[in-house]
């Protein structure tokens, strides 16, 4: 490994104006839980890692803002696993982050890292899609608020600039008759990689489905919401016969990634049995 610069700045201001949007060997980092590893298996050879570790304040922890949460990028996932208002606001949340990654890793990565890092594994970004979340990222040049529909770009890609940090999440205040639910599998163990991830929300009048949203990711090259599937469910009862339906056409309309956990051809069959699935636990 080839030596590279190392610097803690104390605030937010400082940590930007160290970034480079030319150089892309420089780097923030704040728990380093992904990228470490792809620097000991050099895939990524750093010039300047611009540590987040002195950051407070702001930065971490969960807070209350209009009826939703306000949370802080260098929270830690553990952190946010234990959050009550987490639990209160959004509990799909906390269901998840419970096997996601081992205990070791949620002790040290940070939410603003999880979601920076653009691997289509990630457990969180379907379901904050669901959620309606988005991210502040802010620069030397401006500040601006995403959308994690339109966060992950692509395998690895993620619309924050070079030059960016994200500086907090949002999550807004959920309707009393919303149902969550994210549903994943696995082949090794509850903490391995996901081959599929499912995220659904919906909202329901009588036996009628209102409003709702399908997440799918790890089975595709990003997470990416599944029109074709929200509509069949909106307007529709909430049954089996329509839960079926919607999970056939989730199934047709993503486009799997073949890798060393499954062919396209089966990660689809996945889609569907999952996206079922995860609507009849939500119900």
């Amino acid at each position: 490994m080839r030596s590279f610069e190392l610097l803690e700045p104390a605030t937010l201001d400082e940590a930007v104006g160290l970034l480079d949007d030319g150089d892309p060997g420089v780097r923030a980092v704040a728990g380093a839980t992904a990228l470490v590893p792809m620097m000991k298996a050099r895939l990524f050879q750093p010039t300047r890692l611009v540590s987040l570790r002195r950051l407070d304040g702001a930065m971490r922890g969960v807070r209350d803002e209009a009826g939703g949460l306000r949370i802080g990028a260098l929270t830690t996932l553990t952190e946010l696993e234990r959050s009550a208002r987490l639990h209160a606001v959004a509990p799909v949340m906390s269901r998840t982050l419970r096997t996601l990654s081992n205990v070791r890793i949620r002790n040290v990565a940070t939410v603003g890292g999880h979601l920076a890092h653009g691997d289509p594994h990630m457990d969180l970004p379907p379901v904050l899609m669901t959620l309606g979340a988005r991210i502040r990222a802010v620069s030397a040049r401006r500040e601006r608020w995403i959308d994690l529909d339109q966060l992950v770009l692509g395998y690895y890609r993620t619309a924050i600039a070079a030059d960016e940090l994200i500086a907090e999440l949002h999550v807004p205040a959920q309707p009393a008759d919303v149902r969550a639910w994210y549903e994943k599998f696995t082949a090794l163990s509850a903490d391995d990689w996901p081959t599929v991830g499912v995220a659904v929300w919906y909202r329901t009048a009588g036996d009628r489905i209102t409003e709702a949203r399908v997440a799918v990711s790890a089975a595709t090259e990003r997470p990416v919401r599944v029109a074709a599937a929200e509509a069949i469910l909106t307007g529709a009862a909430a049954t089996g016969e329509t839960f079926r339906n919607a999970a056939e056409a989730a199934a047709d309309h993503v486009d799997p990634l073949a890798d060393i956990r499954g062919s396209a051809a089966y990660k689809r069959e996945m889609v569907r049995v999952h996206v079922r699935r995860a609507l009849e636990r939500a119900r």
